[in-house]
Formats: C-alpha cells, structure tokens, sequence
C-alpha cells in the first residue's frame, strides 16, 4: 500500500516537478523513485522493463466475456463459459475451415469443452486410438497456439499447467518449417501417447483453450435464485482467472442473508420454496431447514396452502405430496417476511414504501384486502399466525425459527465464503475500457433527471446513490453487530433487492402480496422506473456517461436486469448502439416469455459481438449428442482499426508505468539516485 499511495502523490505532484527541473525534485517524489528502484535497481532493469511494457501495448486487446441473470441456471452458464459464446468455434473454424467437415469441427469443439467425459466416449469407439491421439493433439496444440497469439509468453506461461507446462511451451511455439525440429515435436506427441499421458495431456490442452480464450469474464449480477445451481456458479466463479461482479437484487439479499438480517432470510426462502429450490439452501450451503420444516408442518397442517404450490420450471419430478409439503413451507416463510417486511417500512420512513404495509388491511371477517380505497377478495384467508390487533409482529414460535435460520445462515462456512468474494470481486456498478457495466438501472424521473433519495448524507441522484449504496452494502455485511450503523446498513441491503428507487430493483413496488392473494391481476402491476421506457433515448444514455465520467461519443452502457421478449419483437440493442441489455432470460422461467435463452456480448479487439442463445438442451446431450447451444452472432460495433493493448484502460496504466521508469531512468543518468548493480 505504500507503493500505491506514494504512486498517487507522484502523480498528483509530477507536473510541478517537470516545471522545476530534477534539481528542485520534491522529496516525496525521491522517495517514491527510490522505492521503484528497490524493484528496478539500475539502468539495465529498468530499460528493460519499459522495452517490455511498450511491447505489451502494441499486443492485440484482450476478449472480454459479458454475461448477465444466470438465475441458478448452472448447466446453461457453464455450457456457456466452455464456449465462450462461441469464441472457440470460431477459432477452430478459422484453423480447419478448409481441412475439416462440419462434423469433425463439432467433435473438436466437444472434446474442447467437456474434455474428460468426450474421451470416455471417445475411447470406446475408437479402433486406432493411437493414430487419433496422435491427430488430436496436433489439432489442438494448433488451436491453443492461435488462441496464445495475443498474449505475452509470460502470461501464457502463467496460465500453463504445471505438469506439462515445459512441454505444452515447447509444443506453442514450434516451428513447422525448421526441418531440425520437425524430429523433436513429433517426439514429444509419440512420448506423450506411448507413456499413457494423452488422456491428461488433452484434458489440460482443453482447459488452457477455455482460459485463454477469455481475457475477462464480467457477470452483470442475478447469480442466485429461480436455478438449481447458484452455489455451483458461485464455485466456478471463484476458481476462474479473471472476473468482475456487478451486484443484481436477488444478489444483494443473500448477501443480506449471510450478514444476518432476518427480511432478507426470508426473502431467499420464500423465493427458494416458490421454485421448489431449497436444495440450494440445505445441500448447496449446508443450512438445515428443520426449523422451519417443523413449524410450517405444526402451523400449517390442516392448510392446502394452494396459493403457494410452487413453481416447477426445473422438471424436479416430485410428487403431489412433497409440492403440498413445499407450500406449506412456502406460506409459513411468506407470512414471516410480510410481517419482517412490516417492521422494515416502519423502521425507515425515508423508504416511503407504506404501501407495502398490507396485512393490516385485511378484514378478516370478509376475507377482503383494502387497496386505494377499493376492496378485493383475498384468494386465501388462513391466517393463524397473524394477530388483527398487530400484525407485523412475529409470534414467539415464528421468532424462534427465524432466529435459528440467522444462526445457520451466519454460520454456513461455503455461503460466508461465497458471499466474501462477491464483496471482493463486485460493486454496484463497473467503468472499464469505455463500457458502463451495472445490473440494473439509473433511477430517473418521468422528464429524464435523476431520482432522488434521501439518505443521511443528503438527496443523493445518479453516481453518487450509486456510490452510497455500494458503501453502504458493505457496511451492512463487514460492520460488528454491535456497530451503531449496523442494522440501519442490513436494512438498506433488502431495500437494494425491492425499494422503488433502488438502482437494482427499478420498479414502483414488488407486488409478491397481490400475487399470492388477489385474483384481479392489475393490481400485480409493477411500473417500471422511467428508466426503462426512455432507454431508446440517447440523450439520457449520455447523460448518464457523463455522469460517470465517460466519453459519450465512444462509450457503452452495458445492462441486465430485465428480461429482452423476443417473442414481442423487443431488441437488446437501445439508444442506436449505445446500451445494451442482455439478460434475454437464462432463466428456465423466463424463457416462454422472451422466446429465447439469454444474450451474451463479446469485446475483442475487432469490436463488439452481440450473441443471442437458444435453451440448452442438457449438458449430457452436449457431451453424447455434440449439440452445442444454438446461437446467433452479429457484429454490432466493429473498429476501425484493430484495438491493441495500448487502447484500454490497462493500457493506460502500464503507459503510466513506463513514464515513471522513464524518470527513474533520468534519475539514474543525473546521479539523483544511485544504482546498484
């Protein structure tokens, strides 16, 4: 840190100190130029060092890999990432367009994204096994070395597996044409088969391929709920090699679920029950829902709970009796979040969610729901839990569970960790290399200014709410539960996932009461944030730009969130060219409204790719079947001239690196410094 804070005095001082000359050289300047030549020690190390930064910048930009609302969806999104949107089959047809079928390019794809079950398959078919090793690896040495062309071999290098990493180097970096070498290479490739190694040393080549293939992975949040799989996401996430987070609203309340707060537990499970889900809670986090389970049992024995029978989008195949078990469930931890939810509104006015305050507007007596001064027919009038007199508090049972799940939930090593790396690797939103990543929205107004919210800080609008409630999120995970902040920064965190001027949530209200127990669906209507109606505006989307400081004419704004319905005609493109959303629905239920199974946008450093994906099939008839997920690629960008190193924002910093190296080198020259050799 040192380092980095003398790094930034230096920068703040340097033009004063060119203007006076290196005799009048501040000292704090010396003693940052003295701390680099502890790393650069003389003139040789450092000139070195600045002819290799300079090399670097004139390499090709690094591909960038944009995914949004994976939902749980983990078979979809790792198909998706093994692909890289097809990324690699676009690799394999420019190195054996002309050499190989259609056929035989499907295969090399499936052996590269699913190397280790294709090889099983592989070796029970294959008479000549040898000979298709042998054609094998040569295949994807060649790939590997295509896809390695961009980078530095020092990166690449890094990237090598230690086991092969001496050969698979050698093997990169052949040279067909030397006839001395010829002998050398096609012994490698016979030492590797005839020792039993193929199998791994294919399996690793594969893997390098996937690595390579993406220089930067950015989720553009909705990791969790709806899918089966969210924690497996969450594991693969944090296994790969470079990755960015920008927080969505299902997001931020499992993050306020393991920082302890009770609404946001009971957020997750509701949403959990509803998908018929909870295997994520109980096997993917080791959380028992015993509590819970026995309580909604006892509660809710003689109740059909027919409201709440859940949603199976996920084929689980369950029988009647455990979904009628599920809804039970499901109705016991919705009437505990309503009543928490109560508590929330009250506790902070400034929300102005009393809206949302419903269970006492019930009649209990008609079975009716008091609206705007309009009375509705509830759907379901069991309430054994709620008292008239007061409805928002919890009874000792309900409190006694709740307060258990807070103990598992703080307590589940694999969720904290989980959640730890979303804090680490993510925020509210993200400027890099020209784009604007954020999950959800800028809370404007219906004329197009920036909503407003008041916080203690004063009114906040625009990049500073978003900057608010990225501080503030993290308050309500790392703060002592004793801190004074602490329950009011918990409380922001489930506001993040539902309030109507939250940046992730985007809407007037979330009318998960209407939907459970009135039938007249109007009042289930949600009214989007102005937002999303003016997303066609370019005027607002450069607004917004600069408000971030970004250049309009040549940025991006890169969105999730809302679901793009194909089916309706709706475009991800917006604002001609200027934003794009790409959550097009991953999610299984999402997918018979918006027709198709998501967008993913690739950057490389030809310009941007929009790429839009038909349902995964399932990963088994992807390994035996060869079917790839369906997809469709346009250039919706394409540069100029082709983007180098040197035109992104590392780019920046390593020119800023080698002005420093430059003065030290000066220093040297002048005697300021002293080298040591």
């Amino acid at each position: 840190m040192v380092y980095v804070d003398l790094c930034k005095e230096y920068v703040y001082n340097r033009n004063r100190q060119h203007k006076k000359g290196w005799c009048d050289m501040e000292q704090e300047t010396l003693k940052f130029l003295r701390l680099l030549s502890q790393r650069y020690p003389n003139i040789q190390t450092a000139s070195s060092e600045i002819i290799n930064l300079n090399a670097i910048l004139n390499l090709p930009k690094g591909t960038e890999h944009f995914l949004s609302d994976l939902h749980g969806e983990y078979e979809a999104f790792s198909h998706i990432l093994r692909n890289a949107s097809g990324v690699i089959k676009g690799k394999i047809d420019e190195a054996f367009q002309t050499t190989l079928t259609k056929a035989e390019r499907k295969t090399l794809a499936t052996l590269i994204y699913y190397p280790r079950q294709k090889l099983a398959l592989v070796k029970k078919e294959q008479q000549y096994l040898n000979d298709w090793y042998k054609i094998t690896l040569y295949r994807l040495v060649e790939i590997c070395r295509i896809i390695a062309s961009k980078y530095t071999r020092s990166k690449v290098r890094k990237a090598l597996p230690k086991d092969f990493e001496y050969i698979i180097e050698e093997l990169l970096h052949e040279h067909g044409d030397v006839d001395n070498k010829q002998k050398y290479y096609a012994g490698i490739i016979d030492t590797i088969i005839k020792t039993g190694r193929a199998d791994a040393f294919i399996t690793e080549l594969a893997h390098l391929i996937q690595r390579l293939a993406i220089d930067r992975l950015h989720i553009l949040g909705d990791i969790f709920d709806r899918g089966p799989g969210a924690d497996l996401i969450m594991e693969t996430l944090k296994r790969y090699h470079c990755v960015d987070v920008q927080w969505g609203n299902h997001d931020v309340m499992w993050m306020g679920a393991a920082a302890g707060s009770t609404v946001c537990i009971a957020s997750v499970l509701r949403l959990a029950a509803r998908y018929n889900n909870l295997d994520t809670v109980e096997d993917g986090y080791g959380i028992s829902l015993r509590p819970l389970v026995t309580f909604a049992m006892e509660v809710y024995r003689d109740d059909p709970c027919e409201c709440f029978l859940p949603e199976t989008v996920n084929g689980s195949g369950d029988s009647m009796k455990d979904l009628e078990i599920m809804a039970k469930i499901h109705k016991a931890i919705a009437v505990i979040q309503f009543k928490l939810e109560g508590e929330i509104i009250r506790r902070n006015p400034v929300y102005e969610m009393e809206d949302r305050l419903l269970l006492d507007k019930i009649d209990f007596e008609k079975g009716t729901l008091r609206l705007d001064g309009k009375e509705f027919p509830m759907k379901d009038t069991h309430f054994p839990t709620v008292q008239p007199e007061n409805p928002y508090r919890l009874t000792p049972e309900e409190n006694d569970v709740m307060e258990k799940l807070r103990t598992f939930f703080m307590h589940s090593e694999k969720l904290q960790e989980h959640i730890r790396f979303l804090y680490s690797k993510g925020g509210m939103y993200l400027k890099f290399n020209g784009n604007l990543l954020y999950h959800g929205c800028i809370p404007v107004e219906e004329d197009g200014s920036f909503m407003a919210f008041e916080t203690e800080e004063g009114m906040l609008s625009g990049k500073a709410l978003l900057d608010y409630a990225d501080k503030t999120a993290r308050k309500g995970y790392f703060l002592p539960q004793d801190a004074e902040e602490k329950q009011r920064s918990e409380d922001f965190l489930w506001y993040l996932g539902c309030g109507k001027k939250s940046p992730l949530f985007g809407k007037s209200k979330m009318s998960t009461f209407e939907r459970y127990f009135i039938e007249d669906k109007e009042e289930w209507t949600e009214k989007k944030n102005a937002y999303y109606d003016k997303m066609e505006d370019a005027a607002l989307c450069e607004r917004i730009l600069k408000e971030f400081d970004m250049e309009p004419e040549t940025s991006h704004i890169i969105n999730g969130h809302v679901p793009v319905k194909c089916k309706a005609g709706e475009k991800p493109i917006k604002a001609n060219g200027k934003l794009f959303v790409i959550d097009g629905g991953l999610s299984k239920a999402y997918q018979a409204t918006t027709g198709i199974a998501g967008y993913t946008l690739i950057y490389n450093s030809y310009g941007l790719l929009l790429t839009s994906h038909q349902p995964f099939c399932s990963r088994a008839r992807a390994i035996e079947e060869e079917q790839d997920i369906h997809s469709s690629t346009e250039v919706v960008e394409k540069t100029s001239t082709r983007m180098r190193v040197a035109d992104t924002d590392i780019g920046l910093a390593l020119k800023s690196q080698i002005e420093e190296l430059q003065l030290l080198l000066e220093a040297y020259t002048k005697g300021l410094i002293h080298q040591n050799e």
